[in-house]
Parts: structure tokens; sequence; C-alpha cells
């Protein structure tokens, strides 16, 4: 079953997104945190330089 969603996923229009994880800095604890948003793959480089 497994397969056959990773299939379509990559034949399908999930291509024209990407995951992108960005290390994030947490106002209230000072401590690091991920955070992880699906982005079109055209914005992920403005999406990384907020």
């Amino acid at each position: 079953m497994a397969k056959k969603v990773v299939a379509t996923l990559q034949t399908g229009k999930g291509r024209t997104f990407s995951k992108v994880i960005k290390l994030v800095r947490s106002e209230k604890t000072g401590a690091y945190v991920f955070e992880e948003r699906m982005v079109p793959n055209d914005k992920v480089n403005e999406y990384l330089k907020k």
C-alpha cells in the first residue's frame, strides 16, 4: 500500500512542493525549534530569507 502512495506522489502534483525545515530561535525560551512547512518549489528561497 505504501509503495502506491509514494509512486502517486512522485508522478502527481506532489513534486511541485518541497518540505522545508528551518531552524528558528524561540523568543519565549531562547531555545532553537525546527519549523517544517510544505512550500512550492519556486518560493523556497523566499521562505528561507524570512
